[in-house]
């Protein structure tokens, strides 16, 4: 029964990874456009026609690979969006200095 219950629960991530994803947003305290990263799901394959022993393997194998890709994409977005905000305070700074001259 616990079996079912685990492949039950992995068989819809089974072919996914994570990825992330760099997007322009407006920022109109300072009327500036800035970049951010999200972190974003991508199906890789479906995995629907396997059975027994190999089966379990290869889903054990895939939500290995998509966790990792969580943690290693996860680590960029948070990097990048540190980069990104540092970038987009550095040229708030700036039109608000441009502005009052």
């Amino acid at each position: 029964m616990r079996a079912a219950a685990t492949l039950a629960f992995l068989l819809p991530i089974a072919g996914c990874i994570y990825v992330p994803r760099t997007t322009e947003v407006y920022d109109s305290a300072c009327h500036i456009g800035a970049r951010q990263m999200k972190l974003e799901m991508a199906q890789l394959g479906n995995f629907t026609s396997c059975q027994g022993k190999g089966c379990a393997e290869l889903l054990v194998a895939a939500g290995a690979v998509a966790a990792a890709s969580a943690v290693v994409s996860g680590s960029i977005v948070v990097t990048g969006n540190i980069v990104y905000w540092f970038e987009k305070e550095g040229r708030c700074a700036a039109s608000k200095f441009s502005a009052a001259t």
